[in-house]
């Protein structure tokens, strides 16, 4: 397990350097084709959101997490739009918070730069996939993504189906 969790984080660094210099239009054109492909692969997912709710039914857990699991073409549709109102964000990279000037003239500035790779872990909201994907996509980020495990069929799809749009 630690070797394989090594090498998806090896991955990770290597991709951030690139996410690091893309430029705001071709996120934006990411963001939007990732919008459009989950909307256009709805049935996908619906058929693998199904698989986690017959776990998770089997698994005994409760009505309410249940429902934060289920996926249903409403909720895909707000994932969707999600991920275009992230597209309309201005792009923080790069945007100068802050610039100053020594006494001795040198000149000093507060610029906002990717971080490289981040790790999120959360339970079973499939749609914390894609909000958080979006984000990190944003802002010039690699991210590696554990959500629970009575998600991961949906999860897999989701971000199988970002993975292909997003390299589009």
């Amino acid at each position: 397990m630690k070797e394989k969790i090594l090498y998806i984080a090896r991955r990770a660094k290597t991709a951030s350097r690139g996410l690091a210099n893309l430029s705001t239009k071709i996120k934006n054109d990411a963001l939007i084709e990732m919008a459009r492909s989950l909307e256009e692969k709805t049935d996908l997912l619906l058929n693998a959101n199904e698989k986690d709710i017959n776990y998770a039914r089997e698994k005994g857990l409760s009505s309410a997490m249940i429902d934060r699991l289920t996926l249903n073409p409403s909720r895909i549709g707000a994932m969707a739009e999600g991920l275009r109102e992230v597209a309309l964000l201005p792009d923080p990279v790069g945007e100068v918070i802050r610039m100053w000037r020594r006494p001795n003239n040198l000149q000093i500035g507060k610029i906002r730069v990717p971080i490289g790779v981040i790790g999120i872990i959360y339970e079973s909201r499939p749609n914390v996939t894609v909000d958080a994907a979006s984000l990190c996509l944003k802002s010039g980020n690699a991210v590696i993504l554990r959500g629970g495990s009575e998600s991961i069929n949906s999860n897999i799809a989701i971000a199988d189906i970002l993975i292909e749009a997003g390299g589009r």
